[in-house]
Order: C-alpha cells, then sequence, then structure tokens
C-alpha cells in the first residue's frame, strides 16, 4: 500500500511542480534580478497560483518564434545525428539481452551546430543571435508543451509498439508515465534516448550560453565573469561528447527508462536550470579582477580535465580488459559476475586504481568542483546562481547512492569485494 502511495505520490508531484518552477526560475532571473527572495514577496503578497499563473500565462503555448526555432534545432540535430560519419559503438547488455547499438559522431554534430549557429547569426546575419535569450519564455512554455505531449507518445509506443524486449508497463499509469515504459525506444532506426539526452539537451545548453553571451555584448559589453562562465560551460559540453561513447554506459541510459524524468528533464529542465547561472549574468555583469578570474578560470579547468580524465581511466581500462597503465602501474581490477534477467552469464571489470581507488564515485566530485567554477563568477550578490550547484549536488548524492543498491543487488559478493578495495562512496573518510 505504502509503495503504491510513493510510487504515485512522489511522479504526481515533480510532475505538477516543476514545469511552472522552470518558468518561475526564468522569470526570477530575468525579471526580478535574480532574487528569490522577490519572488517569495510576490507569492506572500498575492498567492503561489495566482503568481505563477500570471507569469505562466503569456509564455503557456509558445510563440510562433519559438515553435519555428524548437522544430529548426530538432530537425537539424536528427539530420545531424543520422547523416553525418560515425563509427558504430555498443552499448551495455541490458538486464533482457539486448546490446543497443549507437553511430557515433557527438563531437562533430557538436561543433557543426556551434559553428553553424556562429555564422548565420555573426556572418550570414540571418537572425540576431539574441533570439534564444529574447525568446526564452515562449521557448520554455513550448518547450513544456512539447515535452509534455512527446512524453504521453512515449508511454503509447512503449506499451503498444515496443522496439524491444526492454519494454513493460504496471499497473501504474501516472508512474509509468514519468519512469518511461521502454528502456531504448527506437523510431526509423535512430536513439531516442540518445537524441533527447545528449542531442536536444546537450546542444541546446551550448546554443544558448552563445545568445546569453551575445545579449549581454549587446546591452553594454561583455563582462569577463561572463567569458569564464561561458568557457568553462562550452569546455564541460565538449568533454561531454568527446566522452559521449561513455555516457551510453551510464547509469541514465542503462537504467532510467524513457520518460517524463529523463526526457521532460533534458527536454525542459536542462535548458532551464542547467544554463541558470549564465542567464542571470547577462543582466548582471560583474567586472572581476585579473588575478580573481584567473584563479576562477583554471580552478575550473583542472576541475573538468579531471573529472574527463577519471571517464577516461574506466573506458581504457574495459577496452583493453585492464591491459593498460593507470597512473604509471598496472591497474587493479575486480572482475564482477552478474546475470542477465534471461539467464545468460555475464561480466564486468570494475577499476579500482586511480580516481577510481580514490572513491567509488570520486568523478563526482570534479563534476561539481567545475560547476562551481562557472557560477561563482556572479559573486554572492543572490542566491540564484547557485541553485543549479546545489541541485546537481542533490542529483549526484542520489545517483550515487542508487547506483551502489544497483550494483549490490546485480553483483552480490563480488560487489562487496569492491566496496573492500574502495571504501568509500564519494569523498574518502566522509562519503
Amino acid at each position: 500500500m505504502w509503495l503504491t502511495i510513493r510510487s504515485t505520490l512522489g511522479p504526481l508531484l515533480l510532475i505538477l511542480l516543476c514545469p511552472p518552477f522552470v518558468m518561475l526560475m526564468w522569470y526570477t532571473n530575468t525579471e526580478l534580478g535574480g532574487s528569490l527572495g522577490d519572488l517569495l514577496d510576490l507569492m506572500t503578497q498575492q498567492s503561489v497560483f495566482q503568481v505563477t499563473y500570471t507569469i505562466w500565462k503569456p509564455y503557456f503555448w509558445g510563440s510562433a518564434t519559438a515553435w519555428a526555432v524548437i522544430s529548426c534545432f530538432v530537425v537539424v540535430e536528427i539530420t545531424l545525428m543520422c547523416l553525418l560519419p560515425g563509427n558504430t559503438v555498443y552499448g551495455p547488455i541490458s538486464p533482457k539481452g539486448n546490446v543497443p547499438v549507437y553511430k557515433s559522431n557527438g563531437i562533430l554534430a557538436f561543433f557543426i551546430t556551434i559553428m553553424g549557429f556562429c555564422i548565420a547569426t555573426f556572418w550570414l546575419r540571418l537572425f540576431p543571435a539574441t533570439i534564444l535569450y529574447d525568446n526564452l519564455g515562449f521557448i520554455l512554455g513550448a518547450l513544456n508543451v512539447f515535452s509534455l505531449v512527446f512524453c504521453v507518445l512515449l508511454y503509447i509506443k512503449g506499451r503498444y509498439f515496443p522496439s524491444s524486449t526492454d519494454a513493460s508497463t504496471s499497473k501504474n499509469i501516472l508512474f509509468d508515465y514519468y519512469w518511461g515504459t521502454e528502456l531504448y525506444p527506437m523510431v526509423f532506426g535512430w536513439s531516442v534516448k540518445k537524441f533527447i539526452t545528449c542531442r536536444f539537451g546537450m546542444m541546446s545548453w551550448g546554443l544558448l550560453l552563445i545568445s546569453y553571451a551575445a545579449k549581454q555584448e549587446a546591452l553594454g559589453g561583455l563582462a569577463n565573469s561572463m567569458v569564464i562562465s561561458v568557457a568553462l560551460q562550452l569546455l564541460y559540453i565538449t568533454k561531454f561528447f568527446i566522452w559521449e561513447n561513455g555516457y551510453l554506459r551510464s547509469l541514465d541510459i542503462m537504467h532510467d527508462r524513457a520518460g517524463f524524468y529523463i526526457c521532460w528533464g533534458c527536454m525542459v529542465w536542462v535548458p532551464c536550470i542547467y544554463t541558470s547561472p549564465t542567464m542571470y549574468l547577462v543582466l548582471h555583469p560583474v567586472h572581476l579582477s585579473y588575478w580573481w578570474a584567473t584563479i576562477i578560470a583554471s580552478l575550473g579547468v583542472v576541475s573538468i580535465i579531471i573529472n574527463y580524465l577519471a571517464d577516461k581511466q574506466r573506458l581504457l581500462t574495459r577496452a583493453t580488459e585492464g591491459g593498460c597503465e593507470i597512473w604509471g602501474k598496472k591497474p587493479i581490477t575486480l572482475v564482477a559476475n552478474y546475470k542477465t534477467n534471461t539467464g545468460d552469464e555475464k561480466q564486468s571489470l570494475l577499476l579500482a586504481s586511480g580516481w577510481w581507488g580514490i572513491a567509488r564515485h570520486f568523478h563526482y566530485v570534479p563534476e561539481l568542483a567545475g560547476t562551481f567554477f562557472w557560477s561563482v563568477p556572479a559573486l554572492f550578490t543572490n542566491f540564484a546562481p547557485y541553485f543549479y550547484v546545489c541541485f546537481l549536488t542533490i542529483l549526484l548524492l542520489d545517483r550515487a547512492f542508487r547506483d551502489d543498491k544497483r550494483c549490490a543487488k546485480k553483483y552480490g559478493q563480488d560487489w562487496a569485494k569492491y566496496c573492500e578495495l574502495v571504501p568509500y562512496k564519494i569523498v574518502p573518510f566522509l562519503v
């Protein structure tokens, strides 16, 4: 009984609260000076529902420009994903014994997307570079509508037209809508989940940053705080696409199904919340001293590089089956055995050296550090630029505990042995 209530109430609250929260966050950064305190004052003077309704109503259905921007973006990214050359890569075997197949062309698609946007706006003058920032309220409104309907279609597809045996439903329609009914939905041969997570979410993140910077420049000139924030995030996104094949073996892809949680999140939450520190900076230029700018930028770059090197160590170890060197030594590895739902016996190679010898999820530390360093150029006048850092901290802590629980169930005693080799989850001596 309690499990049924929890699996209904939690998803219901997230589905009801997250879409309006995105609109409130955008409004706070663009109309209230980034002050959540001012937003709270509005809500105490009127009511939460009245304020939300007043803010959201003009943008709820988007606008012609917003829908045109979204449509062009979707068409371009699907075309690049399908037509650009790339090696064939395979994801991890699923619980039902299926192996997803992908084309590896993310980094090429990213550079073409960014360069194409810059050429179209700065050279050909087809549209202003500020178009995304200027229409952001309408774009977020349209994305809310589009993604909510899209998740309905994914639910129907997974229930009646699944792409593989990795599809199922529960007796709880709301939970199935929230969590998804398919693990690897495919449409006309292209991976829906890869498109939504990698191409829609991450590509839009990069484009929005350029538009934010262009807007600040149009309003009076670029501050070095904006340059640092945008540069660090573009470096992080570039790192992501270099490592995209590794992401296809992450918890998001291997375990989370294609429903509201991941699809709405990547299509709406990422463009608004992940870019919010820089969105705030547009109207709040901060001119840092040379030394502070250098320190923040350097620490941000180091954090992103460490995050990349940690992921690379694990990929290299698995690709060579341990026949490589980590920090100048042969890595300590452990072969973990498991069974798929079909009864097939499989093995995974777990790394206990290098960054992975410090903690089982140590790579989350430099990821959070990088997020902090591209947010801190906003300084500490308001809390809004740091909402994303706080959110990501909670998300990654939850993911670390979920992943440990899943691995303990999957690998059994082999996971217990691995935990003896690497006893800490995230931070040595703390977590």
